[in-house]
């Protein structure tokens, strides 16, 4: 069974009858509000500074009103029995029988915790071996580490899985010499060598887990649903243990599924591609998602870095749909453990998510991804306009109180200008914005107590309630934060300061003060001169801007505690901020924290420090048999030259040991098989007094 041309038309017209609603709802509400913001103001909107204001808040106010919608639309969407345009009604239908295709699930990892990779790679496989079919499967992993210790690291932890798992031949892992395009180009370069022998591939991030049983059904569903190129699950955050983890994480997990059940409502086929925990077809992807290089320098110019709103965009082009599967269970992902991890993620994900803005005009594309190009570009352009807002609420405030009212203007009148300030109307205003930004909040209460009756798994109703209070106290306290960066963010990137793609924090580490403070010292400072000369001029003002201002000058702090450990664990005890992963935590998520437990405390050869990648592959002999066994299946004829290097490297390790050398001279002799023999005889050769002096305490000491 496919979808045939009659259901592909009825779900692309009842979607241009939804996105026709959805603007209604925004437009109509924005141009009254921004009326009524005129209203307020003490000169109607007269001024110019008064007439950007109203401006500035009709697209901040049509801004959260997108989001509004979605979730009410969310909401109706879960209150209903049954959804026609669900794609995982293909899972309650026997008529396909077993599926024999083969799927690749790959893993692009990039200088991560390795035994924490390692460990949702084997929760994954074991999940898939217990499901039919599970041998149609094969996992990759894509590396683009840095360093010869982290790309040894990985390899010696891949070749213990693959032997302690006898998956010889479905678990592979590959290191790229160069790094292009980052994970983009991870995934293209594995496709251009391997694409042709797999049907689907399953794209992940780093800590990334699904259940088989989802990867199965996701599997069926493109089977029975032959134009979808791209199919997202909707991944729910666990495994944090941070205050500001666990804010995340029950955030995503109460509020999660009804707005992603909205975002199928009103997106259906032209859904959006997050970049993992999704599975793709391999041959119209490779067809038709080639990024271009986009002209100029970075940041605006050069690779597209956030590619997958790109991707969904190019195969939706090609007529391939791209679907959310809204209620798929079974894909979770972890989320960032501390506000400078987060903080420094989103300054990454801004830089890709302007770039679109540059793709909005390109030929084809169809009027949702470029809607969608909008809305990614908004999601960090809105802090700016805030931010704008309310430093032109501010000065309006400043200039009337230190200019004063005036009552006539320059030309004749006989009647003077009255500027009349209504509180009323302002807490009106004031009410109504609430209402758009916290009644999603209070409809997935009612839904997870009354619809879904799954309560009991956030820790009852009275402790559900108390966790979603202190989370909006929390993102109360930390949005003004987030807007300050967020805003700084855009301004950095259309003045043309380019913005480093870092690996992103996953473990549970406290932010110190000292970090803290360089990182929000200048928005500390900024915070006490903008609340000071509001202060000064207009004290009644200040106690409207004050939610802003006061966790903008109180952010080292928040900062800081946000970041602990203990305070996540000890409101765990109090069974508050729990997540269904902690109540009734499916396999995987068990099997996850236990392997990752296990293969950090596995002895090592020697008891050699496990990130000591270089040391290892030369001491150890197992080690260094494999790794010369991968190098002789590629070698290649080098030059005199080249030898001559290698050799020169070589009795330098020989004469000071292998703290001698850099990081790129190390991964010289990685590519060569005959200098890792010399140096793994010699090592073995040496005296003991020696070897230890030499070789172990300089290269633990050369460690940072």
């Amino acid at each position: 069974m496919t979808l045939n041309h009659e259901k592909k038309r009825t779900w692309r017209g009842s979607a241009r009858k939804r996105r026709l609603v959805l603007g209604l709802l925004i437009l109509i509400p924005s141009a009254f509000s921004s009326s009524y913001v005129a209203s307020v103001l003490p000169h109607k909107g007269g001024t110019p500074l008064e007439l950007a204001i109203v401006i500035v808040y009709s697209i901040l106010f049509a801004w959260i009103s997108v989001g509004f919608w979605t979730a009410v639309m969310g909401c109706f969407t879960l209150l209903r029995r049954y959804d026609r345009f669900a794609v995982s009604h293909a899972l309650s239908t026997s008529e396909l029988k077993p599926s024999t295709v083969r799927t690749a699930v790959l893993f692009p990892i990039c200088n991560e915790d390795t035994p924490r990779v390692m460990a949702g790679i084997k929760s994954t496989y074991l999940s898939l071996q217990k499901m039919d079919g599970g041998e149609n499967f094969d996992i990759h992993i894509l590396s683009d580490s840095q360093g010869a210790d982290k790309w040894m690291e990985e390899e010696a932890a891949w070749v213990d899985l693959v032997e302690e798992l006898g998956a010889q031949g479905h678990i592979f892992y590959r290191h790229r010499k160069v790094n292009l395009k980052r994970k983009s180009g991870n995934v293209a370069e594995f496709c251009r060598r391997h694409g042709q022998l797999y049907t689907y591939m399953a794209v992940f991030d780093a800590d990334s887990v699904m259940s088989g049983q989802s990867l199965k059904g996701m599997v069926r569903i493109m089977e029975l649903n032959e134009r979808i190129g791209i199919l997202q699950t909707a991944p729910a955050c666990f495994g944090r243990n941070t205050l500001l983890g666990r804010l995340q994480q029950f955030a995503n997990r109460v509020y999660g599924p009804m707005f992603a059940a909205g975002l199928h409502f009103w997106q259906l086929g032209d859904a959006q591609y997050w970049g993992h925990n999704a599975l793709i077809r391999i041959e119209p992807f490779m067809r038709h998602c080639g990024l271009p290089r986009l002209p100029g320098k970075p940041p605006k110019g050069g690779d597209i870095l956030s590619h997958d709103f790109v991707e969904a965009a190019l195969m939706r082009r090609a007529g391939w749909g791209v679907w959310l599967a809204f209620d798929l269970q079974g894909s979770w992902e972890e989320c960032p453990p501390n506000l400078l991890s987060e903080l420094k993620r989103d300054r990454r994900w801004c830089q890709g998510n302007l770039q679109h803005l540059r793709l909005l005009f390109t030929e084809g594309l169809f009027p949702a991804h470029r809607i969608l190009f909008l809305n990614g570009a908004m999601s960090y352009a809105s802090a700016l306009l805030w931010f704008l807002f309310l430093m032109l609420s501010s000065a309006e405030a400043v200039v009337e109180a230190i200019v004063g009212p005036v009552y006539f203007s320059t030309g004749k009148t006989l009647f003077p200008n009255w500027p009349v300030w209504q509180p009323s109307w302002a807490m009106i205003l004031l009410a109504t914005t609430g209402v758009l930004l916290f009644l999603p909040k209070v409809l997935s209460f009612l839904l997870l107590i009354f619809k879904t009756r799954q309560a009991q798994l956030f820790g009852g109703v009275f402790r559900l309630l108390i966790s979603i209070l202190l989370e909006v106290v929390f993102s109360a306290l930390l949005a003004p934060i987030r807007m300050l960066f967020h805003s700084k963010f855009v301004c950095m990137i259309l003045l043309g300061k380019k913005i480093g793609w870092g690996t992103q924090q996953r473990d549970d580490k406290k932010t110190p003060w000292l970090d803290a403070l360089r990182f929000h010292g200048g928005g500390t400072f900024f915070g006490l001169l903008w609340g000071g000369i509001v202060w000064l001029y207009s004290p009644e003002f200040f106690w409207w801007i004050s939610p802003i201002v006061i966790p903008i000058v109180l952010s080292v702090p928040l900062s800081v505690i946000t970041s602990r450990r203990d305070l996540g664990q000890w409101l765990r005890k109090k069974r508050l901020l729990l997540i269904p992963e902690e109540t009734e935590p499916a396999p995987e998520i068990i099997q996850v924290s236990r392997f990752t437990q296990e293969m950090e405390e596995a002895p090592v050869f020697l008891d050699l420090p496990r990130e000591a990648g270089f040391l290892r592959a030369i001491i150890d002999p197992r080690i260094n048999a494999l790794r010369r066994s991968l190098l002789t299946r590629h070698t290649r004829q080098v030059g005199p030259a080249e030898i001559s290097r290698r050799n020169q490297l070589t009795q330098k390790v020989l004469q000071h040991g292998p703290s001698i050398l850099t990081p790129a001279q190390q991964l010289i002799l990685l590519r060569d098989p005959d200098s890792l023999l010399q140096l793994h005889q010699y090592a073995w050769a040496l005296d003991k007094h020696v070897f230890q002096e030499r070789w172990l305490r300089n290269s633990a000491r050369s460690r940072p």
